[in-house]
């Protein structure tokens, strides 16, 4: 009896840890390319705030600043999403300063 209790036992362990996976992997796939595209979005705005700068007729220091803070955000990437979301913002107001300065 106490063969049969222990294979019952343990068949309920990987079945829970098979639970566990089934539903802990997708969600870890997700956040990570959620955090991958969030990246690549700031990368793409900080290129496009750049070519604004190097457009700009006059020296906008607000529009320096930021894309300098947003450059430090990606350059230091230990950040997620959030991290990734904060430097796009930065680099898409800069780059609206600029245009709007020209």
């Amino acid at each position: 009896m106490t063969a049969s209790v222990l294979t019952w036992l343990g068949g309920a362990v990987v079945a829970v840890a098979a639970g566990f996976l089934a539903t802990l992997l997708p969600r870890r796939r997700a956040r990570d390319r959620g955090r991958r595209v969030a990246w690549s979005s700031a990368r793409a705005a900080i290129d496009d705030a750049a070519v604004s700068r190097d457009a700009a007729t006059a020296p906008v220091p607000e529009a320096e600043r930021l894309l300098a803070r947003a450059e430090m955000l990606a350059a230091a990437r230990g950040g997620g999403a959030d991290a990734a979301r904060e430097a796009a913002e930065h680099a898409r107001r800069a780059d609206d300063l600029w245009r709007a300065g020209r």
